[in-house]
């Protein structure tokens, strides 16, 4: 299998993207579905969400103030 950067991948391989997806190869082709959690309900006139490539993880915090967390009352996948 050839990936979207033009990397080959053997048959039954499977690995993580920089992007933070988990793909596998088979022979009837790749496979990619996303290895986190997206926040949707959160205050977003007050908050932000940041993206964590190392850790693959989001960070919902304040606009004014980084330093404080917001709640999340939902994720999706």
């Amino acid at each position: 299998c050839r990936d979207s950067v033009g990397e080959l991948h053997e048959f039954g391989s499977s690995w993580t993207t920089d992007y933070c997806y988990d793909c596998s190869c088979s022979r009837e082709g790749i496979s990619c579905c996303s290895s986190f959690a997206t926040p949707v309900g959160y205050d977003e006139e007050k908050c932000v969400s940041i993206f964590n490539k190392e850790t693959c993880t989001y960070k919902v915090v304040e606009k004014r103030d980084d330093s404080k967390e917001c709640p999340v009352h939902q994720w999706v996948a």
